[in-house]
């Protein structure tokens, strides 16, 4: 499951855990009402759900706009200008429990296109709109959205920055020449160039027995490595808050200028209810799937524990056993 592309979930991650700070949620209300709103989506949205809500969480690659003198800027995919959805994320949170889990959804994942007939990759219905990419999560997969929230990853990259980095721990030294990605064994303090070739790597090579190797399991391998990432954030964003409470303003000045979300999403409040998950209690989940070629294209199915993943995660059943860590 690939994507963490986590980068949505990571914009999020750090709203929620600056609303962690004593007193800090509602000085920042008024900041984040800045947000951009995205008007689209709201005929597509689900009414509320009995005992939970789902946040679908997108996080956005483009280069229009970045300088080409970006250290970051060769590593990025796609055309100028062009904007694709990069991580395909819901963030479940159980409204009576107040617990949260994190699902991921692979890039290469095959539906169908909306309530047609056509079927293509799930992170290609993005182009086609945020209500379109609802609308087919919702007919394959049973699946209520309740609310959207999309980040851009130059923004992100901003915001990692503005929490002094994301300490990530590895099991193996790890590099990917495409991205330039290059980490140690043990834990890794990356700011947001770092963390970017961390998610953007395909090609994700680890030093075992002396000698480099390739991950092997490639998007699947991407999306397990981002939810890391994601709860990793949220721990170290808590304790930047705790300790630099004069510095979270640059944090939420920096979520404004890269988040995106529903007219009906108070974000504030979103926040406060979000508190409890920022210790990095949050449940991830990933989709098992296997490959497949159709049309010549390369894509994945589901397979294994994915229909008990996803009823949980449609409301219509219980908690699956959480994947052990990374």
């Amino acid at each position: 499951m690939k994507s963490m592309r986590y980068l949505v979930a990571v914009g999020l991650a750090v709203i929620v855990a600056c609303a962690g700070a004593a007193g800090l949620v509602s000085g920042a209300k008024s900041q984040l009402e800045g947000v951009a709103r995205v008007d689209v989506v709201v005929a597509e949205l689900a009414p509320p759900s009995d005992g939970f809500e789902n946040y679908l969480l997108v996080g956005t690659d483009s280069r229009e706009g970045v300088d080409p003198n970006d250290p970051d800027y060769a590593t990025m995919g796609g055309d100028l200008g062009s904007q694709r959805s990069d991580t395909i994320m819901i963030l479940r949170y159980d409204t009576v429990a107040q617990t949260a889990a994190l699902m991921s959804f692979p890039r290469d994942l095959y539906v169908t296109i909306g309530n047609g007939e056509k079927k293509n990759r799930i992170n290609t219905t993005y182009s086609l709109g945020a209500d379109m990419l609802i609308r087919t999560i919702r007919a394959n997969f049973n699946i209520p959205i309740h609310h959207y929230v999309e980040i851009n990853f130059q923004g992100f990259k901003e915001l990692v920055d503005a929490v002094g980095g994301v300490r990530v721990c590895v099991p193996y030294g790890a590099k990917d020449k495409n991205t330039g990605l290059r980490i140690h064994r043990g834990c890794n303090l990356l700011n947001g160039v770092k963390a970017l070739r961390f998610a953007r790597s395909r090609h994700y090579y680890q030093f075992i027995n002396n000698k480099w190797q390739l991950e092997g399991t490639g998007d699947i391998g991407r999306t397990a490595r981002q939810r890391q990432f994601v709860a990793a954030l949220l721990k170290d964003t808590v304790k930047y808050s705790a300790a630099n409470p004069f510095g979270v303003g640059g944090v939420m000045r920096s979520i404004v200028g890269a988040v995106t979300a529903d007219p009906a999403l108070d974000i504030a409040s979103f926040l406060k209810r979000l508190k409890p998950a920022a210790d990095g209690s949050i449940a991830s989940y990933g989709l098992d799937v296997e490959n497949d070629v159709v049309n010549d294209m390369s894509v994945v199915k589901l397979a294994g524990n994915s229909r008990s993943v996803l009823e949980y995660f449609a409301g219509i059943g219980p908690a699956p056993v959480v994947e052990p860590p990374a």
